[in-house]
């Protein structure tokens, strides 16, 4: 098996009395499509918010492609290839779509080196891709909410990602909507991004996964295939009850 693209090694992260996360321990392979599910509360977020920078864990140790991040910036982790959608969507609502997927392009891929030009030619790029084309010099504030979610995987995507996380990017759409989100994730997998995945729409992440993570009050409680995963017993207790 090739080196891990990803290394959590015995994470654990407290608020307070709360413990988020309680010595978490995970590998992603380049490639690789990872399910991540749980009930609310379970530390999913906690833990991809650890990977990405966003928080510090107060235990373990968090490498990406041999590199130790544990302890480094949020921004110089995306710089490295990590990057990340937010459960919602907050995109730059006085810049067109373009505009919002430029920022990311200039100051994560490119650095503030490439010709503007160029720049916002990429960033029409990007937004095809998604679907968006016809809106690319469109504002955001009119954007339905599967285009709210279509733009914040563009700007996701335009740091160049090797791992992409994805956080609950379906959540409040509809089915056909959730179909077309997935068509456009399973396309980017086929390009060769890394993608981890959190969700609640079953369906989804078993279309989704190659393997699948079960979080459960801060640990790790089952870890398996899809079809591994929905025969399981503490998951099925967890989603369905006892």
């Amino acid at each position: 098996m090739s080196e891990p693209l990803l290394a959590v090694d015995l994470v654990s992260k407290s608020f307070g009395g709360f413990v988020a996360l309680s010595q978490v321990s995970l590998i992603v392979r380049s490639g690789e499509r990872l399910g991540i599910i749980g009930p609310n509360g379970s530390g999913k977020t906690t833990l991809i918010n650890c990977i990405c920078g966003s928080l510090y864990s107060d235990a373990g140790s968090i490498a990406f492609d041999g590199i130790e991040v544990t302890r480094i910036a949020a921004h110089r982790r995306a710089r490295l290839g990590i990057a990340r959608s937010f459960q919602v969507p907050r995109p730059f609502s006085s810049m067109t779509l373009a505009e919002n997927v430029a920022v990311p392009l200039e100051y994560v891929a490119h650095r503030r080196s490439l010709h503007r030009a160029d720049v916002y030619a990429e960033a029409r790029a990007i937004l095809a891709r998604m679907g968006l084309a016809d809106r690319a010099d469109a504002p955001t504030g009119a954007l339905t909410q599967v285009d709210l979610r279509k733009l914040e995987l563009a700007r996701a995507l335009a740091t160049r990602p090797r791992l992409l996380i994805l956080d609950e990017v379906m959540a409040g759409l509809s089915a056909v909507e959730v179909d077309e989100m997935l068509g456009i994730i399973l396309e980017l997998s086929r390009q060769g991004v890394t993608i981890m995945m959190i969700e609640h729409i079953m369906r989804a992440i078993m279309r989704f996964s190659e393997r699948v993570v079960c979080l459960d009050a801060g640990r790790i409680m089952a870890e398996g295939t899809p079809a591994q995963i929905v025969q399981d017993a503490d998951v099925q207790r967890i989603y369905l009850g006892d």
